[in-house]
């Protein structure tokens, strides 16, 4: 004790405050290491901690103030000297261990010499302290954050220190390396959600994480099989949801992160996770059920960004082929096997999800998504299978999700190419759905939408799924072919009376009122479309597949659906053509070609009435 106590004592410096800090360390040693009363020592402990960060907590938020940070450094460096001092005890590392690294990793922010000093101040703890007490230290600490700090920077040394600490664990490797890495990927992801952070210090934060998988996968390679299997699966998932996060952060320019999600496809391999397995999802359900197994509450800690990197990793494959190969993988060979097998490449669609609908993943990685599905989709592929012979039912969830989101992007994207190539996939999707369930996908994504130009969209592709029909029939009837009842109903699947009640749901809402104009006005005109399609389709083939043509249902459309359409209509044209401001152009303009088809809709229903009514009045 007296060693040190001569070592503090002999410093020449006129600075009070490293004087301050001597007295402090001096009364910590003494404090713990005399067998004393436990609360002095806490109280010297607290003392020392609370000097600490009153000074970081100086310099951080005056960046400009020169002495601050001068000061910081230098009792930074003093705090650094005490603890390598050779004689002294374990007893002062133990206590000065539990409050210590927490409070010099915020001396990180000051500079980067602060944060050498700082990465060099862990180390020595995890040189001289129980590898298990340090990862608890080190976890409790990520998990503490303290808004006078810059996060960024703080983390940093702790993270470094944990990829240390990993490698000094002796036993129960898998579990206790379980506890750490859900506390990484928080830190992580709370980190790089924030905007206020610059390039450089957001590399710094992924490189200690990529460097924490690296340390895992060192610890891996010395297990025997059982447990370093669990250990890869862990260390897949890390990797997967580290990879998410520096996908999203990477903003507007993904070429800044790209060295990143190279080093971390590195790992793909090693954790047995193909880009066949990673698209389909099936490797995360493999590696997940190892980690996992019944416990349902560690289920919630590694969901979250798990499926949206196992999806994004292979588009980083075909954003950048030094991707791929870093994963050793063969991305036209996946594509291939995606178009022949429609169960996979379903699968496949489901997963894509994930990237469609991130709001915040950068538009760049919607865009490549959108060209892989594209890819997978391409030419007749979906057609070389008899589509009723795979169940779909299964993927029907999924596959509603996922082009669900492909819709957001068909509204929001900016980029004219994309949203062209997504209505592109979104129709080439569609038609990879057998025939007996698209209609329901159809009108479920219709009945969901909250954009009038979606609904209409989606209305113009029900008609173009009807009109399908309806040319397959008559040709199959002008050549006889296909005259078996099960080979028709086939060709009747969109030909129902739900196409009425799809068209009342735009036509006349739940509300039971005319539809809201004009905000509503390029549903309503497509719907209208729709109804006068389907009435001039069975009146010219004399068939009543949809009982459009019946009676009650003319009366019920022109009643219900027309005429208070009509008022509707008429009043606002009315009220806007004698005003010139914009509002009342935009209006007329909107209503045009909607009064135009509901006049004809009037009047074709009005002649089926009539000739209705004459067929009776002979019948009686």
């Amino acid at each position: 004790m007296s060693a040190e106590k001569t070592e503090l004592d002999g410093s020449s410096s006129a600075n009070p405050l490293l004087l301050q800090l001597q007295q402090i360390l001096t009364s910590c040693s003494e404090s713990i290491d005399g067998g004393g009363d436990l609360g002095q020592s806490q109280t010297s402990v607290a003392e020392l901690v609370n000097f600490l960060d009153s000074l970081s907590d100086a310099a951080i938020s005056e960046p400009e103030n020169e002495d601050a940070s001068a000061n910081a450094l230098e009792i930074l460096s003093e705090t650094y000297n005490f603890l390598c001092s050779p004689s002294l005890d374990q007893e002062v590392f133990d206590a000065l261990s539990f409050e210590l690294p927490k409070s010099v990793s915020k001396f990180s922010g000051v500079s980067l010499k602060c944060l050498e000093i700082a990465d060099n101040i862990i180390d020595r703890f995890i040189q001289t302290c129980s590898p298990r007490d340090m990862l608890s230290i080190l976890c409790e600490a990520l998990d503490s954050p303290n808004k006078t700090v810059k996060a960024s920077a703080y983390v940093s040394p702790l993270l470094s220190g944990l990829s240390k600490v990993f490698l000094s664990i002796q036993r129960r490797h898998f579990e206790q390396i379980k506890v750490a890495v859900p506390v990484v990927v928080k830190v992580v992801n709370t980190i790089s959600s924030e905007s206020d952070y610059e390039d450089s210090e957001l590399e710094t934060l992924f490189d200690r994480a990529v460097d924490i998988g690296h340390s895992i996968q060192v610890v891996s390679t010395k297990l025997e099989a059982g447990v370093n299997e669990k250990l890869q699966a862990l260390l897949g998932l890390y990797v997967l949801q580290i990879l998410a996060l520096v996908s999203v952060s990477s903003r507007c320019n993904s070429s800044n992160h790209l060295p990143f999600a190279v080093r971390l496809a590195c790992f793909l391999p090693y954790c047995g996770l193909s880009y066949r397995g990673l698209i389909t999802g099936s490797d995360v359900d493999k590696i997940s059920g190892i980690v996992i197994g019944e416990n349902e509450d560690d289920s919630m800690i590694f969901s979250s960004h798990v499926y949206l990197g196992a999806s994004i990793s292979v588009i980083w494959a075909q954003m950048c082929d030094e991707v791929a190969q870093a994963a050793k993988e063969d991305l036209s060979a996946v594509k291939g096997e995606l178009q022949i097998i429609q169960t996979k490449r379903w699968q496949a669609i489901g997963m894509l999800k994930h990237i469609f609908s991130s709001v915040d993943l950068p538009w760049e990685f919607k865009r490549h998504a959108v060209d892989f599905l594209l890819d997978i989709t391409n030419g007749n592929n979906s057609k070389t299978l008899d589509d009723e012979h795979n169940d779909c039912s299964l993927y029907m969830t999924s596959l509603f999700s996922a082009l669900q989101a492909i819709t957001m992007i068909i509204i929001y994207a900016s980029d004219t190419v994309l949203r062209k190539n997504a209505f592109e996939a979104l129709k080439r999707v569609l038609a990879d759905i057998p025939n007996s369930q698209r209609f329901d996908i159809l009108k479920a994504l219709i009945e969901k939408s909250d954009s009038s130009s979606m609904v209409a969209i989606l209305l113009d592709c029900v008609r173009g799924e009807m009109h399908m029909e309806s040319t397959l029939r008559t040709s199959i009837g002008k050549n006889e072919v296909l005259g078996a009842d099960d080979k028709a109903c086939k060709n009747t699947l969109f030909w129902s009376t739900s196409i009425l009640e799809l068209a009342e749901s735009v036509l006349r809402p739940l509300n039971g009122g005319p539809p809201i104009l004009p905000e509503n006005g390029d549903a309503v005109l497509s719907a209208l479309n729709l109804y006068r399609f389907v009435l001039m389709t069975e009146s010219a083939g004399k068939t009543n597949y949809t009982g459009v043509l019946s009676k009650n249902n003319l009366q019920k459309a022109y009643n219900e659906w027309l005429l208070p359409l009509r008022t509707l209509v008429t009043g606002m044209m009315a009220e806007n053509k004698s005003d010139y401001d914009q509002l009342a152009i935009d209006t007329v303009c909107a209503l045009n070609p909607v009064e135009l088809v509901l006049y004809r809709c009037i009047e074709l229903v009005e002649e089926k009435v009539k000739h209705s009514n004459m067929t009776s009045v002979q019948h009686a």
